[in-house]
């Protein structure tokens, strides 16, 4: 078992690219990323990936999000908004580790939250991406190892491009630590599976995954809390990915 990394959230429409070896380049454009489809692809074919239309046309990240609620007088203390909010955050915060995804939760979404891509210096292609976010951090709400098994099931249930266990990592996100019965449920699977610990204000603090995520392009990664020292000279504890022991430099972050 080893630890993961993060990156951002993604509008309707990006110029961004990302060259495989072949160089062939990655473009976003509306709802459909031109790829290629797994690095154990023999031809190295493109693959239109096609993202489901979004949940709403109303917002697209945190801040977007928030001025929907006070225009529309949405309660911000229902499950409705906190669960998207914290869906927001959590592609903000993923951004920073060069995570380039999609809020897609809504109707008929199969349990699915974010979608997307994860450029990482392991593999020559980025990594397909899905997640999903629980928000509650109240003592009552059980992290364990049945949400484990939920998202072994939102492989079979993904959009064409995410689906099945080549080239795609399935993440598990939520507020509190991955307990033991987490990591041991995770080791266990067969499925490319990481768990991710990301606080309400969007703060990493746990990153992991399984040898499955790791034979899918994850070689060599690691992820590490080191303490960084803020303005005010206070210390503060930060989520750094690392390759062959070395930090990984986080991009700007693309927008969809």
């Amino acid at each position: 078992m080893r630890p993961l990394s993060r990156y951002g959230p993604l509008r309707h429409r990006i110029s961004s690219y990302i060259r495989s070896p072949t160089n062939a380049i990655a473009h976003y454009n509306g709802s459909h990323v031109l790829a290629p489809l797994n690095s154990c692809s023999s031809s190295r074919a493109s693959h239109i990936l096609i993202f489901p239309e979004p949940p709403s046309t109303e917002h697209h990240d945190l801040a977007s999000y928030a001025a929907y609620a006070a225009r529309t007088g949405l309660d911000v203390t229902s499950k409705t908004y906190v669960g998207t909010a914290y869906e927001y955050t959590v592609a903000a915060a993923l951004a920073r580790l060069n995570f380039t995804v999609r809020r897609v939760g809504g109707r008929a979404d199969c349990g699915i939250d974010l979608l997307g891509l994860w450029r990482v210096p392991s593999s020559p292609i980025p990594v397909r991406v899905l997640a999903q976010c629980k928000a509650s951090s109240a003592q009552s709400t059980r992290v364990g190892p049945h949400l484990v098994r939920e998202l072994e099931g939102a492989f079979a249930g993904a959009p064409a491009g995410w689906r099945g266990a080549t080239g795609v990592l399935g993440l598990l996100v939520a507020q509190k630590p991955a307990t033991r019965g987490v990591r041991d449920a995770l080791g266990r699977s067969r499925w490319p599976m990481g768990y991710v610990s990301c606080s309400r204000d969007g703060r990493l603090e746990q990153m992991l995954w399984n040898e499955r995520a790791r034979q899918e392009g994850l070689e060599g990664l690691g992820a590490t809390v080191q303490f960084a020292e803020d303005g005010d000279g206070s210390q503060e504890k930060r989520l750094v990915l690392t390759w062959k022991g070395r930090p990984v430099v986080s991009h700007e972050p693309s927008q969809l």
